[in-house]
């Protein structure tokens, strides 16, 4: 596998690891603490998702094609 590849495919597990948890951690959140339809929950859950991934995609991509280029 190409280097490229494999630096996409590494960043793409990670920012989306980071997304889905915050996503979670927001619906469990509004859950647990307010009195919010399954709706509330449901729609902030996936803006929280869009915008984590909007977040971290470039950071996690630098950092991950720096650490990667640099131990070749």
């Amino acid at each position: 596998m190409d280097l490229d590849r494999k630096i996409a495919l590494t960043s793409a597990a990670i920012y989306s690891a980071l997304s889905l948890t915050a996503s979670a951690s927001f619906f469990v959140a509004a859950t647990v603490t307010g009195d919010y339809t399954a709706v509330a929950r449901i729609g902030g859950a996936l803006w929280v998702l869009l915008l984590s991934y909007i977040v971290t995609m470039p950071p996690v991509i630098s950092a991950v094609k720096k650490r990667m280029k640099a131990t070749q």
